[in-house]
């Protein structure tokens, strides 16, 4: 939608016919002009004494009639043309013809709405023509002492939309607007918008040139404003200015959060100094600031990537005892590196070490663990995590479940593997075919025929015996075991 300006001149329409008194255009008044240099294609709007037109005369007359409010123009604008298909884009239009109407003056409240609705629909070239006209006729409200206070959020929120659409001039344009409209200072929020805009689109030198305008206007910066410049110095490998901003920051009397401290935790690893980061993580502690999940895991990234695994370890067993590792903190990767190393035992005592302090591991992690315990031959330990996890109420899922049946059945354990099933049965286990296939062969295996055709009954019962052929194999197998074990009791005695 183009501004005033641009718009093509309204020309009367043709009479209508004598039965109805003649319309009269809607007037088409010029804002202040837009900016000599488009940053982007120009869309039309023409306005022709056509049947389109006439309806859209017709359409304001029958729900504004002069004289009218900002409130029920504000009313007409959201309620009426913004819901109507044909006309909506009109809002523009309306909204400047009813300010060359001498009984009218438009408010902080359509003034707001109206820049709200450009800045959205990405309308930002008008949006810059608005600002004018506002600067050059402000809200009622500033006609007192003091300005309107409606006049800052509504530029802020025009800023931030530059901002997003990389508009950077557009935005401080509209900062310089909103200076000679406000009283005193603007807010730190508008600075920091204007400075992460900067950071945002790597315009690093011009971020630190507002700072400082930040500063000679007697601005105090906050958390947010040192977090974002901070993150633009590591991002440029200035991590030496970082550290002095964080100083800067302390002696400010502005406390640090975990954001802070993240930043300079990963710079510190990325420049290769480990003790550093660990004693900044620690500071962090000492300073009251809980560590939050992504600091882990920048701490045992780092730590990983350098090879330092047992030192990861202990800092996690620390931190989980001084009661400071964070809830939901998932330590996957830890265990995976350590079973990847064939360290399942250390990956086991990491596990139960934190999970006893309340840190439960997810079921992945844990997965993992099982896999690499089997893989150790280690089936003691992991039917031992196996029932833990199923005590603590984790859905196991099947096939690991199974593969730790078959791993007790092939050292003559079926009738604990039996237990184990039930058990988990009663968690909320649903069992598949291999899961009874698996404890019949161990069964038979052993010559237990008595609990093996319970096993036989229960797979019929759930469905997983296909036919009456298939069950008669079953029961046999445990038939043949029993000839087998007598033949052999027999040759014993003899």
């Amino acid at each position: 939608m183009a501004v005033k300006r641009f718009l093509k001149p309204i020309t009367k329409p043709a009479p209508p016919p004598s039965s109805s008194p003649p319309l009269s255009p809607i007037p088409n008044p010029p804002l202040p002009p837009p900016p000599g240099r488009s940053l982007a294609p120009l869309p039309t709007l023409t306005i022709s004494p056509n049947s389109h037109y006439q309806h859209l005369l017709g359409f304001v007359k029958t729900h504004l009639s002069p004289p009218f409010t900002p409130d029920s123009l504000l009313h007409f604008l959201k309620s009426k043309l913004h819901h109507h298909p044909n006309f909506t884009h009109f809002d523009l239009h309306i909204f400047n013809w009813a300010s060359t109407i001498d009984s009218y003056r438009h408010n902080h409240s359509t003034f707001e709405w109206m820049a709200r609705t450009l800045a959205i629909t990405n309308r930002l070239v008008e949006l810059r023509a608005l600002l004018q006209f506002m600067v050059s006729n402000p809200c009622p409200c500033s006609d007192g002492i003091f300005s309107c206070p409606r006049t800052e959020p509504i530029f802020q929120f025009v800023i931030n939309a530059y901002c997003k659409a990389g508009k950077l001039d557009d935005a401080v344009f509209a900062f310089d607007c909103m200076r000679r409209l406000i009283d005193g200072r603007p807010c730190v929020v508008i600075y920091n918008i204007l400075i992460h805009g900067f950071v945002k689109c790597v315009r690093h030198d011009k971020a630190l040139e507002f700072y400082d305008k930040m500063i000679k206007d007697r601005v105090k910066p906050d958390v947010f404003t040192f977090n974002i410049l901070i993150s633009s110095h590591c991002r440029n490998s200035q991590f030496g200015m970082a550290l002095e901003l964080f100083k800067e920051m302390r002696k400010k009397g502005c406390n640090p959060n975990v954001v802070t401290f993240n930043t300079l935790i990963k710079g510190l690893f990325s420049k290769r100094k480990i003790e550093e980061g660990i004693g900044m993580a620690y500071e962090m502690i000492g300073l009251g600031c809980q560590l939050s999940i992504a600091t882990c895991e920048i701490l045992v990234d780092g730590l990983c990537k350098g090879g330092q695994i047992s030192q990861a370890c202990e800092l996690l067993i620390d931190f989980s005892r001084k009661g400071v590792l964070p809830k939901g903190y998932d330590y996957f990767v830890l265990v995976e590196v350590l079973c990847g190393q064939g360290n399942a035992l250390g990956a086991l005592e990491l596990g139960y070490e934190l999970w006893n302090k309340g840190n439960i591991p997810t079921i992945i992690a844990c997965t993992v663990l099982i896999d690499g315990l089997r893989r150790l031959g280690n089936i003691e330990e992991a039917f031992r995590l196996l029932e833990k996890m199923l005590k603590e109420g984790m859905v196991v899922d099947t096939f690991t479940f199974n593969c730790v049946l078959q791993d007790l059945c092939n050292v003559a354990r079926t009738a604990e593997a039996n237990k184990l099933k039930v058990f988990a049965l009663s968690r909320g286990l649903k069992p598949d075919g291999m899961t009874y296939r698996i404890l019949v062969s161990g069964y038979t295996r052993e010559g237990n025929s008595k609990d093996g055709e319970l096993v036989v009954d229960e797979m019929l019962d759930r469905g997983f015996i296909p036919d009456l052929a298939t069950y008669n194999k079953l029961i046999n197998g445990f038939s043949n075991c029993r000839r087998s074990t007598f033949q052999q009791v027999n040759k014993i005695g003899r």
